[in-house]
């Protein structure tokens, strides 16, 4: 601008491109009439009823025109990050020109800015500097907007006529700045209030969504669909630590809304991403072209922000935004990611956690049906036969597996042995324990041993592979079919039952269990049977039974069932003892293995 009084200043229709010529110094403002006085009612009432500054912005752009007959208006505001004026409201520009950025002495309005004084312009066409970018501009008007001894933007009012604003349009216009300028600071400060809420809000929401999805793939595409709310990215991206071959993985990406698959993997120590690991920093970058650090992975990227993840001080990965518009990511979206990295990390961290557990779960239970089944395969496969006796069998496991077992071993076509085990604790060990014990005893079986000579051998056999903490309490009978006696000693397992006549009556048998001391005898008698008579041989699952209350089933529901059923076939006694547990748990999990061998004299 020049320091002539008789200066004067064009403009050629483009707002941001404003170069100085001659210009006048304005006149001083008349005094106030009764229309200003009105005119300044008007923009107090405006400025008072809104605080939102698009509103704000298009209330003053009408008071303006209802004094002053434009029709190219703008108001442009400064960016204090880039120290550039952009336009936030016009009327009468193109596309092209509103997204133009003015420097700071750039134009008339750069000029106006920079020297904080209104510029009135009578004929853009003797400005030497001006450069057209609307043929049909004569003259231009421009008051900067200043807060506070702080210049926040400039008003610009353009006509298509030569001389066409006066020195009361320009005074009209000094006084719409004095009053709108505090008007439209607090109408940022409302918008960047609502904006910060608006953040913590999603930022809220999004914990309480992180918490909650434990799917990595689910994970991911959500974080994604939720920063979107506060931050304005075309590219998203999240990259993982892969510590066996030293390099970053990609595991999302979007790419202008769809989903792409980066194939190409990153050292650590490459790109922005390799500096946010490196420095534990997010990195923020304007413009990609002008960062020697940048790896090019989209060609379109202008503007990139990457923030480590980092969980408990170690860096898993690294989450990266990118836009194909220079300067498009400013200090709210710094502040807000590097809030939400950390919760990130710990969502991520938390649902590959629980995919390994998954993994592992889905690996054990595939190992421990397969063991089941090799259970299963250890239990009798067939019942012997005899013509004084039939026997039957139930078994159910607490877990999958169990440590109950039992077997049925005919030794000749007169005599068989029953045996009924439980192995100390539960699950995987109890039933690898119990396939042991079975193996061996198995083994001492076709010797044909009486019952108390095979739990001696038995227990020598476990004393030579002897387990902490592990025993086995078992009881062994052989039944001869042709004077209907059974052989019976025990190991430590719970007494069996006879039911004779209706009568219910426990038969008294005691001894070590199988597996803690060595050189153990254990004491053998012989029962004699009747006809009708039914014997019950079952582990402590059956009588330690709990329902709701915690109450057991007990020996002597146990002995009123038997009683009930005495004359039914030895298949039905075990069928309706179970039935009857079943009724008092009332669909309590089961606590430990119900093992039941009925013997059933005929």
């Amino acid at each position: 601008m020049s320091n002539d009084p008789t200066h004067t200043e064009t403009h050629d229709g483009f707002e941001g491109d404003y170069r100085p010529t001659s210009s006048a110094a304005a006149p001083a403002p008349p005094r106030v009439d009764p229309l200003q006085l009105e005119f300044l009612m008007r923009i107090a009432d405006a400025l008072n009823t809104t605080l939102d500054l698009q509103t704000l912005l298009k209330r003053t752009a009408d008071l303006v025109r209802a004094v002053i007959d434009y029709r190219i208006f703008a108001i442009l505001l400064i960016n204090d990050r880039t120290n550039d004026l952009r336009m936030r409201f016009q009327t009468g520009h193109t596309s092209d020109i509103e997204r133009k950025r003015i420097k700071l002495g750039e134009g008339i309005v750069g000029q106006v800015a920079q020297q904080r004084q209104a510029l009135l312009v009578n004929d853009v066409s003797k400005a030497p500097n001006y450069i057209s970018a609307n043929p049909q501009v004569c003259s231009e008007l421009a008051v900067p907007l200043i807060v506070k001894n702080r210049l926040i933007g400039v008003i610009d009012i353009e006509s298509e006529h030569l001389d066409f604003f006066k020195p009361e349009h320009l005074h009209l216009l000094q006084l719409t700045a004095s009053r709108i300028g505090q008007a439209i600071e607090n109408a940022r400060l409302y918008t960047r209030v609502a904006r910060q809420a608006q953040t913590l809000e999603v930022l809220n929401e999004i914990s309480r969504d992180l918490t909650s999805i434990l799917d990595p793939d689910e994970l991911l595409q959500r974080i994604s669909q939720l920063l979107r709310r506060i931050i304005d990215f075309q590219i998203f991206s999240i990259w993982l630590v892969d510590e066996h071959e030293g390099v970053l993985e990609n595991r999302f990406a979007l790419r202008f809304g769809e989903r792409f698959h980066p194939e190409k993997k990153l050292p650590f120590d490459v790109g922005l991403v390799g500096a946010a690991i490196a420095s534990h920093r997010l990195v923020r970058v304007g413009d990609v072209r002008k960062d020697p650090r940048y790896v090019e992975i989209n060609p379109e990227t202008r503007s990139e922000m990457a923030v480590p993840l980092v969980y408990k001080g170690k860096v898993i990965g690294v989450l990266d935004l990118e836009h194909t518009r220079a300067q498009a990511f400013n200090e709210d979206h710094e502040r807000a990611l590097s809030t939400l990295a950390g919760q990130v990390a710990i969502s991520i961290e938390n649902a590959r956690l629980y995919q390994r557990v998954t993994q592992q779960e889905q690996r054990l239970e595939r190992d421990m049906a397969m063991a089941r089944e090799v259970q299963l395969r250890l239990l009798p496969p067939i019942k012997p036969t005899h013509t004084n006796a039939e026997f039957s069998a139930r078994f159910i496991p607490a877990r999958t597996i169990g440590g109950d077992l039992y077997d049925l071993i005919q030794y000749d076509p007169n005599r068989s042995a029953i045996a009924l085990g439980d192995v100390s604790g539960k699950a995987a060990p109890a039933a690898l324990y119990a396939a042991l014990v079975s193996g061996i005893m198995r083994s001492a079986a076709s010797l044909a041993l009486s019952p108390s000579a095979l739990l001696r051998s038995l227990n020598n056999s476990l004393q030579d592979r002897k387990l902490d903490s592990q025993y086995v309490v078992m009881l062994y009978a052989v039944w001869n079919d042709a004077n209907r006696t059974l052989q019976v000693a025990n190991a430590g397992a719970t007494q069996p039952i006879i039911c004779r006549g209706g009568e219910v009556e426990t038969i008294k048998a005691e001894g070590f269990p199988l597996g803690l001391f060595p050189n153990v005898e254990y004491e053998e008698f012989t029962l004699s049977t009747q006809p009708g008579d039914s014997l019950l041989f079952f582990s402590d699952g059956i009588t330690d039974a709990q329902n709701e209350a915690g109450e057991m089933f007990g020996d002597d529901r146990l002995k009123v069932v038997v009683q009930k059923n005495h004359q039914k076939p030895a298949s039905k006694i075990a069928d309706a003892i179970l039935a009857e547990v079943g009724k008092f748990q009332h669909g309590k999990e089961h606590f430990d293995d119900e093992t039941i061998v009925v013997l059933k004299v005929l």
